[in-house]
């Protein structure tokens, strides 16, 4: 995965391994809705360690993350953004249920103080879901994007999604992808819908997927 797209000093490459604490944090700061989940949260790690970091560490993946010279020095390499996801999602749910989910669960056992929130998130260490079987016929391809919010509304949302669509269409052969989001955040599914996204039938109610032939990049 190259680097590319830039636009001022931000930039874009792909993800490694070590940006891992960027991106659970990111995942947090988005997690509710687009909001920061912070709030709901005793355990702010958990919502990142299933929706977040695994995609910078299993077979199967792929991501490209955004990057702030600016911020190096944050503690978290500059990063303020992110495109993730996987290209096989039916290998990818089998490496996390076999290697992902079993190293981290250990440290989650329903503990003290926990919020309706972590034990949500604790529930899928434990038991980890599957993808719905419309959202892979349609594609084998899926992906997660979360943009830190002073960085929103700037075109980046769209330049990280043209960046996969290259990737899964040029490196993987792929001609379509889809993604799952919060049915609260209507901004988000007006979004996707500009990009050419539309809700795949027969998927759970905020299951969205484009083919690449008409997005709109």
């Amino acid at each position: 995965m190259a680097e590319s797209q830039t636009s001022g000093d931000v930039y874009v490459r792909a993800v490694r391994p070590e940006d891992s604490p960027a991106l659970n944090r990111i995942c947090l700061l988005t997690g509710d809705a687009g909001k920061s989940a912070e709030p709901l949260h005793e355990f702010g790690e958990l919502i990142g360690l299933v929706y977040a970091e695994p995609y910078a560490h299993l077979p199967a993946t792929f991501g490209f993350v955004m990057i702030d010279p600016s911020k190096a020095h944050d503690g978290f390499g500059g990063v303020v953004g992110y495109v993730l996801g996987s290209y096989d999602t039916r290998t990818f749910e089998q490496h996390a249920a076999g290697e992902w989910y079993p190293r981290v669960r250990a440290k989650y056992a329903y503990p003290a103080g926990a919020t309706d929130a972590d034990r949500r998130f604790i529930g899928i260490l434990h038991n980890p879901p599957r993808s719905p079987q419309a959202a892979v016929d349609f594609s084998p391809a899926h992906l997660h994007i979360d943009i830190l919010s002073d960085y929103q509304r700037q075109g980046w949302g769209r330049k990280l999604i043209a960046q996969a669509v290259e990737y899964l269409r040029d490196e993987r052969g792929l001609s379509r992808l889809w993604l799952g989001l919060d049915t609260r955040n209507d901004g988000a599914k007006r979004f996707y819908e500009r990009l050419g996204f539309k809700v795949l039938p027969g998927a759970p109610e905020g299951t969205m997927g484009v083919e690449f032939a008409v997005f709109k990049g």
